[in-house]
């Protein structure tokens, strides 16, 4: 097994970041990173979401729970977080969709 699908979502939060100084450069399968936020003063289970080093927004709060004790306990790694839809006449809430897969974990002993 490659990946498994672990969850799917619009960026949340795009207008307030750097999501309009990339726009031209988000494509569908572009890959982004996740980076926990514990001090976020808006929601305590913040996950910031970035491309190329550009914040573009955050796991929506409704499904970063899982998502944020992941990345708490350092296994961010495991996710594979890529751009699966662009779409600039939508709302700008709604205009990058995100798809999450977890990746495999190698074991000792693995090939």
């Amino acid at each position: 097994m490659e990946r498994l699908h672990f969850a799917n979502f619009h960026l949340a939060g795009f207008t307030y970041w750097d999501g309009a100084l990339v726009f031209d450069l988000l494509k569908v399968g572009a890959k982004l990173s996740l980076e926990r936020e514990p001090n976020n003063r808006y929601d305590a289970k913040a996950v910031a979401i970035y491309f190329n080093g550009h914040k573009i927004g955050y796991v929506p709060r409704t499904d970063n729970r899982e998502i944020s004790k992941l990345c708490e306990m350092g296994y961010s790694h495991i996710f594979d977080v890529r751009i699966n839809r662009v779409s600039p006449e939508e709302h700008p809430e709604n205009q990058v969709g995100v798809i999450v897969h977890l990746l495999p974990i190698k074991v000792d002993g693995d090939e």
